[in-house]
């Protein structure tokens, strides 16, 4: 084991559910392995503002169960300068932390790159609902975001099926499809707009036609923000087809709410990895988990490498959505 005496852990970035339980579970194993822990309030943010509190036991009670984040986040312009990066490496070594745990997405991952290279022992920890974080099957958050959506999919297949009208759900991923993806597969969507694959707004609009042609009485299209906007999408189908589609925008409805028993499980798993990594003298990685297995990959790769888009599943909805 390493001399890791005291760690901070911090979230970063946009939200999302789970985060609270990582937290916990990095705080109590920490203690329960008789470290100090310290949360860093709005993320790199109170990092360089030197706003660091000690957690015990209570600070993390009764929150496993909530979404949103305790410690906060917010968006950090200065921690992208090297003298931002430098501050904030300055005030853990000021205050005798010798390890951070940073929860977040992509650009969490970037700055938690950042400091270590400036010799700041770190572990990140996959935290957006996007799911676009390579290395992990899945990320914290994802699970309750894919939940969701679902829902808000079966409450709008009972209107539309009385209306006898087609639908339009727009859904969260700028540069990563999944949440459509997976939303859209276990929704029994009829067509899925993803950023990773192309598609031709002519044939999106053929096969609404022939769905009605052929006796549906609905049909549901979900789209990534990054394939297009949904209002886009449904004046294109109109223009096309004749066919007035709905839209429905989830926007951040979609990080809201309790977390998953899969994502609460998730990031129990992954809190707790975390600190043992640090423990056993590990540094710069990023814990995931990969058919079942916890691993940890180095920041490096992590950041520099695009997660694979699963042709797979996104074949297998275009087959069962005949």
């Amino acid at each position: 084991m390493s001399e890791v005496k005291s760690i901070a852990v911090l979230t970063s970035g946009g939200d999302s559910q789970g985060m609270n339980a990582a937290v916990r579970a990095v705080v109590r194993s920490a203690l329960y392995h008789g470290l100090e822990v310290y949360g860093v309030q709005r993320g790199y943010q109170g990092l360089i503002n030197n706003d660091l509190r000690p957690m015990d036991l209570r600070s993390v009670g009764d929150i496993i169960q909530r979404g949103g984040t305790i410690l906060q986040t917010a968006r950090c312009k200065e921690f992208i300068t090297a003298e931002g990066q430098q501050k904030g490496a300055d005030v853990l070594r000021e205050r005798g932390i010798d390890g951070l745990v940073v929860i977040g997405g992509d650009g969490s991952y970037q700055g938690a790159n950042k400091l270590s290279k400036l010799g700041i022992k770190t572990m990140g920890l996959p935290g957006t609902i996007d799911n676009d974080i390579p290395f992990t099957d899945f990320t914290i958050g994802f699970d309750t975001a894919v939940s969701i959506v679902v829902d808000a999919i079966n409450k709008l297949r009972d209107t539309m099926t009385s209306h006898e009208r087609s639908s339009v759900v727009e859904v969260m991923g700028r540069h990563c499809g999944d949440i459509a993806l997976y939303a859209g597969l276990a929704s029994g969507a009829e067509t899925i707009l993803v950023p990773e694959v192309p598609f031709d707004l002519d044939q999106v609009a053929s096969r609404m036609q022939e769905n009605f042609q052929s006796g549906k009485r609905h049909s549901i299209i979900v789209v990534a923000e990054g394939a297009g906007r949904g209002e886009d999408i449904t004046r294109g189908i109109t223009e096309r087809s004749g066919i007035e589609p709905r839209v429905t925008v989830l926007g951040h409805i979609q990080r809201g709410g309790n977390p998953t028993h899969n994502d609460r499980i998730l990031a129990s798993q992954l809190g707790d990895f975390a600190v043992r990594m640090l423990m056993e003298g590990q540094s710069s990685k990023s814990c995931g988990i990969i058919r079942g297995e916890l691993v940890a990959t180095d920041i490096d790769k992590v950041v520099s490498t695009k997660k694979p888009f699963n042709m797979d599943l996104y074949n297998l909805a275009l087959r069962l959505s005949q």
